[in-house]
């Protein structure tokens, strides 16, 4: 569970920061300007001034809605680079990251030439600025004309204008990024080997097969996770996790077992024979960040040629809802419970995938015999960023009984298997007893605390701030 005491750092500071809003704003735009930051409606200008306006509106906001207003905060405010590395950080402590030791981070800035990192001067300096400190704060001297001192003034002189006075470790020292925080040198690697900061592809392959040497060592790697403008981009991903495949077909929500066939063998492209209307196949390429609701729904309209979000968002959910096992309250609870839990983020967090086909073979596990596929469909699937696949399985009797109900250690080790062969192809699979899921009250609770951790673990609700 997300832990309280990086709650309760990221709600201080968002107050500092918006503590005095209401001497920026009028009464009558106050409710505008907490509205565009995701804060709760104040209580009206009548019961209050402005500033008990802005107190009560703080004092409302929830826990869960705290990232999302901490992130406008970093879009809509006007922050010095101290106050949004702090609020950056206290974001990024409780979404999590990949953790970075102090050992790779020293061999990485030993094995770089600083050199190789200035493609530009003005696009490092770019990503300088985004992620460190690198003014002082301003003096009086200042004020008065004095020439500023910094960080920013060493850079232009020993990086810049004097190429190798500093080496890249001297660099990395200075910025504080030996010290800094797991998502910050996670970034600022991500950041060196941009097109942003790089627009070379060679160059950035380079970068990137220098530092992985040291990454590696820790179970972390750059990994290639999509493009921008035809030069790939790379992400910071635990070894473990990171696959490279994508989905070629999705096929799901499905009321019966679909008739398909290849219509393109090549291009494995497939057609439904009949039955259109049993599955659902997804097929637009799956994006970097993973499959998330929006990216569903938006399909969602354009196929069935829909005018609106609202009916879209409606129509999709009943339709995803409609395949669930008519049979199993407990599926139907994970489902629903997913979206009261997550409410309005729901578009924005990886879509809960319903009746995903793993495998597809025409012949029934009766025709087939002993070479039968194991599973053939899941449960529910989560496409997560990096390429992470994700299986949520309510375990019924089915997985453990014969079908007459009796206890069976063959049924049981079969599950395991198909486990098994989950796992080694790359998915996380998690399990829930019905018993778990039949209260909804109860499952509530549960759920709420697995799904914080689950987007946590695999960086699932990771932002741009």
């Amino acid at each position: 569970m997300t832990g309280d005491s990086d709650l309760m750092a990221l709600r201080e500071l968002v107050v500092g920061v918006l503590g005095d809003l209401g001497d920026r704003t009028t009464h009558s735009t106050l409710a505008d300007a907490c509205e565009r930051l995701g804060l709760p409606t104040p209580i009206p200008h009548e019961e209050g001034s402005k500033r008990e306006r802005v107190r009560s509106s703080l004092d409302a906001l929830a826990d869960a809605d705290l990232p999302t207003v901490a992130e406008r905060v970093l879009l809509h405010e006007r922050l010095d680079a101290t106050t949004r590395n702090a609020v950056q950080d206290a974001l990024w402590a409780l979404r999590g990251a990949v953790a970075i030791p102090k050992k790779a981070r020293r061999e990485i800035a030993r094995a770089l030439d600083v050199q190789d990192l200035v493609h530009s001067a003005g696009r490092l300096r770019d990503l300088l600025d985004q992620l460190w400190v690198l003014d002082d704060p301003l003096s009086f001297a200042d004020l008065l004309g004095a020439a500023p001192k910094g960080l920013r003034r060493e850079i232009d002189r020993h990086v810049f204008r004097n190429p190798g006075d500093w080496s890249t470790e001297e660099l990395f020292e200075n910025l504080g990024a030996f010290e800094a925080g797991d998502a910050r040198f996670a970034r600022f690697l991500e950041g060196l080997v941009s097109p942003d900061v790089i627009p070379d592809e060679p160059g950035q392959r380079y970068l990137v097969d220098a530092i992985n040497q040291h990454l590696r060592a820790a179970g972390v790697e750059l990994r290639e996770t999509g493009e921008d403008g035809g030069y790939p981009v790379f992400q910071v991903v635990a070894s473990g996790l990171a696959r490279t495949r994508r989905p070629k077909n999705l096929v799901f929500a499905s009321l019966a077992k679909p008739d398909l066939r290849l219509s393109g063998a090549l291009d494995n492209d497939i057609e439904i024979v009949k039955n259109a209307d049993k599955v659902l196949i997804y097929d637009r390429p799956i994006p970097a960040g993973g499959l998330r609701w929006r990216d569903l729904q938006d399909w969602w309209r354009d196929t069935h040629h829909l005018a609106g979000e609202d009916e879209a968002k409606t129509s999709l959910y009943a339709r995803l809802r409609q395949c669930l096992p008519a049979n199993s309250t407990e599926q139907r609870n994970l489902y629903e419970l997913y979206h009261e839990i997550h409410g309005s983020a729901v578009p924005n967090l990886p879509v809960l995938l319903p009746e995903v086909w793993l495998h597809w073979d025409p012949k029934t596990v009766e025709q087939r015999g002993a070479d039968a596929l194991l599973r053939q469909r899941m449960d529910f699937l989560l496409l997560l960023p990096h390429g992470q696949r994700v299986v949520l399985e309510v375990d019924g009797s089915q997985h453990f009984t014969t079908p007459d109900g009796r206890p069976d250690g063959t049924t049981y080790a079969a599950t395991m298997r198909a486990d098994r062969d989950l796992k080694l192809r790359g998915y996380e699979v998690f399990h829930f007893g019905t018993a778990e899921l039949r209260r909804r009250d109860e499952a509530r609770a549960m759920l709420q605390q697995f799904f914080a951790e689950l987007f946590r673990r695999f960086e699932a609700n990771r932002g741009t701030a």
